[in-house]
């Protein structure tokens, strides 16, 4: 199923020849709306499809389908508004220093979008995911590289959105799909692609970031590579309830077989009785966690190795040893170092990595100087999060003060709280600072259509001229900010 460059070439072409098709939104929030019906309609072909290459079980796939759906009517609820565009007019105004002419602005659709399929949301993350989504609904056509775990489910879903798409005059075009390796290279230096969405690891999303940046046109990429994701419990907090947040912990970190990209690798814990309460929860509740098979052999293997090499550190202890099942499945497991060894001179830097599969890594600090250190040492991340006691989230003790340090981390701060699980709603914010993902764009909610956006304005234009979003009587009913004033 290996695309050739020629086949790679043709999918561009017809992604970049669909551009017309989608300029009408009317026909791309209808062609959404569709999708999403389609998809659902399909249900049962498709989760079966989806879970004989992937495993993940009929419940977690039918509820991504779920997810995968609301989501194209969410963005079909998002073109039909229409803020997404950002609509300015300002007239001319002589008495301005310096005088301001007849100014129009609003956004375009970039272009054609790659995007890059993730293993382990094979519908959220995939053909019909949320880049694919949120590109058709900016009016950019998309052409996919699948993820090579789940090819078969890739032309299936492919085919259902095509079928959506001749249903309003969108020619097959607008979907693009190719498989390969050498297609996902040769895909991003198309000269026709104009910017582009991925969902993988670091080693691989940045091999595509510099290709994207080498090119003779450099185009944007938006890549989620990879995350700590670290927790932060106080001493009041693990005090007042440590057998609840280690059985949160533990059904967190082993959520879908520890396969999500914002499972928590990194739980700073206090030294102490209240600490250890928190430990003997979380080694009661892994312990009870049966076996899981991860998306494939290499990433079996990238597991076991990864925990062969934490293991073998000095102090580094494994009250559930995570590691082999069975012939074909893992077992959860966490890892725990005193606080201090991840920091100064020596620090074990292998265990401020992420390790993709059910393990967490557990630090024990003795005092807030020590949590901090650790902190100061981390990247950026999709979501750091932090658990108080009753009076830190009413405001007294460090509870604002550790908000502050955990913001410069991560994309989402979560207080009390888990982050796996990533609602789709419009004041999401999934991604954070490098490696996380590339830039400062989300790829969940309704903000993730700006990023296959450009704004454009237009000076001094006559009126017969100006797209009907710029026009002074408004004939498209959009929001806008005319004359420095909001309207809705």
């Amino acid at each position: 199923m290996e695309a050739t460059a020629r086949e790679v070439d043709t999918a561009v072409r017809a992604a970049h020849a669909a551009r017309g098709a989608l300029a009408d939104r009317t026909v791309r929030s209808a062609f959404l709306r569709t999708a999403a019906d389609r998809l659902q309609a399909a249900r049962d072909q498709l989760v079966e499809a989806a879970d004989a290459e992937t495993a993940l079980g009929p419940v977690r796939l039918t509820g991504e389908l779920a997810r995968t759906c609301y989501q194209l009517r969410a963005f079909a609820d998002i073109v039909d508004e229409g803020a997404f565009l950002d609509v300015v007019v300002n007239h001319p105004d002589d008495t301005a220093t310096p005088p301001v002419p007849d100014l129009r602005r609003y956004k375009v659709p970039l272009g054609v979008v790659a995007v890059y399929s993730a293993s382990n949301f094979p519908f959220a993350f995939s053909v019909a995911g949320g880049d694919t989504a949120s590109a058709l609904a900016a009016g950019c056509p998309v052409v996919v590289k699948s993820h090579p775990d789940h090819p078969a489910l890739s032309e299936l879903v492919a085919k259902v959105l095509r079928t959506a798409a001749a249903e309003h005059g969108v020619p097959d075009g607008a979907v693009g799909l190719v498989h390969g390796f050498e297609a996902g290279i040769e895909l991003i230096r198309h000269p026709l692609v104009a910017a582009a969405g991925f969902t993988g690891s670091v080693r691989g999303g940045r091999a595509l970031f510099d290709a994207a940046a080498a090119r003779p046109v450099p185009i944007p990429f938006h890549g989620e590579l990879g995350s700590l994701n670290p927790v932060v419990v106080t001493e009041a907090a693990a005090a007042e309830r440590a057998e609840a947040i280690g059985t949160g912990l533990a059904g967190s970190m082993t959520l879908g077989v520890g396969q999500f990209c914002v499972k928590p690798g990194l739980v700073l814990v206090p030294s102490g009785a209240a600490g250890d309460g928190l430990v003997k929860s979380l080694t009661d509740a892994v312990s009870d966690t049966d076996a899981g098979v991860l998306l494939d052999h290499r990433m079996r293997d990238n597991f076991l190795a990864g925990i062969a090499e934490r293991t073998e550190l000095p102090d580094v202890h494994s009250p559930v040893t995570p590691g082999a099942g069975g012939e074909h499945t893992v077992s959860a497991g966490f890892l725990t170092v005193d606080a201090g060894k991840l920091t100064g001179e020596g620090a074990h830097d292998l265990l401020l990595e992420e390790c993709f599969g059910p393990v967490t890594v557990v630090a024990r600090y003795g005092d807030d100087d020590e949590a901090r250190a650790v902190l100061a040492r981390l990247p950026g991340n999709l979501t750091a999060t932090v658990h108080l006691s009753e009076a830190e989230a009413a405001g007294e003790g460090r509870g604002a003060e550790i908000l502050a340090e955990l913001t410069p981390l991560a994309g989402r701060v979560l207080v009390n709280g888990w982050p796996t699980g990533v609602a789709v709603a419009p004041a999401q914010h999934h991604g954070g600072p490098y490696p996380a993902t590339t830039s400062t764009s989300t790829s969940v909610g309704g903000t993730a259509i700006e990023r296959w956006l450009r704004p454009v304005a237009y000076q001094g234009a006559p009126a017969a001229l100006l797209p009907a979003e710029l026009r002074d009587d408004n004939p498209l009913g959009l929001p806008r900010r005319f004359n420095g004033r909001l309207e809705r």
